[in-house]
C-alpha cells in the first residue's frame, strides 16, 4: 500500500493564519495533466468532497482526491518563505524531475 501524503506543521500552521478552518475551508492538494513536465500541482482552498482524503491538524485540513492520491503517496506537503515569495510546496518521490516552477513535474 502507498503511504498517504504528509502535512508539516509549518503548512498547518499557515493554514491557521489565514483562518481556512474559520472560513469553512482547507487546503486542496490536487494533480492535473498539463504543465511543462506532464502533470502539475493544483494548490487552492476549497470545501470536502465526499470521497477525499483529509488530513487534519488542530482544526486545519488538507485535502486530497482519490485520483491524485496515487500521484501524492508519500509526498511531503509544506510552506516555506523565500525572497520569491510564500507559497505551500511540494516534496514528491514520485516525481522523475520537475519544472523551474515548482508546480509541474513528471513521473
Amino acid at each position: 500500500m502507498n503511504l498517504p501524503p504528509k502535512v508539516t506543521d509549518r503548512a498547518f500552521a499557515r493554514l491557521a493564519e489565514i483562518g481556512a478552518a474559520a472560513q469553512g475551508q482547507a487546503l486542496r492538494v490536487a494533480v492535473e495533466g498539463g504543465g511543462c513536465s506532464g502533470f502539475q500541482y493544483e494548490i487552492k482552498l476549497d470545501a470536502a468532497e465526499k470521497d477525499d482524503l483529509v488530513l487534519e491538524q488542530g482544526g486545519e485540513r488538507v485535502l486530497v482526491d482519490q485520483v491524485s492520491l496515487p500521484f501524492l503517496a508519500g509526498a511531503v506537503i509544506d510552506f516555506t518563505e523565500e525572497l520569491i515569495g510564500a507559497r505551500f510546496t511540494i516534496e514528491n518521490p514520485n516525481a522523475t524531475s520537475s519544472c523551474g516552477c515548482g508546480t509541474s513535474f513528471s513521473m
